[in-house]
């Protein structure tokens, strides 16, 4: 009888080694869980970090973009080709202001450009428009172009020549000490935030500033 016991003890023994309880297997459906758990957590951050990073980056070349539009027409703020065909005078070359601008400069003998940029507060955009000026007087407004949107800032310093030594004084001034006689130079600061969808793309997502300066040579040279 001992011998059948001991025998059917190790049988038993033998059935348990060879499968897995309940208990078990709930624990490795837990461990399991959890693994499956933190990889999807990973996936889901690096696929968050991966969106706003793309947008930081569009952000910032939108900006780049727009300011090198600005910068372009700054250029060439005042240009007058002085032809003896010509019947165009800018007599206002530039009309600064500390959150707008207005430069105007001859496209042929006939026709000038007369083109501002502003700040909309409403919608936050930075909007360009440009009006053309025959040499009859009249003038025509074209449509408002959005070339930026999100700005919270657009702010204008001006370099000026104080003295009408036709040379850039070496400080800068704000929009309510100048006159469209004496800047020289303007230096521009442009800021915009990435498209935020969720609460937490704030904390994500700073704004982004593009500054620099451009001199105005047609009105150095005059």
């Amino acid at each position: 009888m001992r011998e059948d016991g001991e025998e059917m003890k190790i049988i038993r023994m033998a059935k348990r080694e060879n499968g897995i309880t309940i208990i078990e297997l709930l624990v490795a459906l837990v461990i399991f869980s959890m693994v499956v758990a933190g990889i999807y957590r990973v996936f889901v951050s690096q696929s968050r970090a991966y969106t706003v990073q793309d947008r930081v980056v569009e952000t910032q070349q939108s900006i780049r973009s727009s300011m090198e539009i600005l910068l372009t027409d700054l250029r060439i703020t005042g240009f007058d080709s002085d032809h003896p065909d010509s019947k165009m005078s800018i007599t206002t070359p530039i009309i600064p202001g500390a959150n707008q601008i207005t430069v105007d400069y001859e496209f042929d003998n006939t026709t000038q450009y007369s083109i501002r940029y502003w700040r909309d507060a409403n919608s936050q955009t930075l909007r360009r428009q440009l009006t053309t000026i025959k040499d009859d007087g009249s003038s025509v407004a074209g449509p408002e172009e959005i070339l930026l949107e999100n700005v919270e800032e657009l702010n204008f310093t001006y370099g000026v020549d104080k003295d009408d030594g036709k040379v850039l004084d070496r400080y800068w001034v704000g929009a309510n000490e100048i006159n469209s006689n004496n800047v020289l130079a303007v230096r521009v600061r442009l800021t915009a935030r990435p498209q935020q969808v969720t609460p937490e793309d704030q904390k994500m997502m700073s704004p982004r500033t593009l500054e620099t300066a451009v001199t105005l040579r047609n009105l150095c040279m005059k």
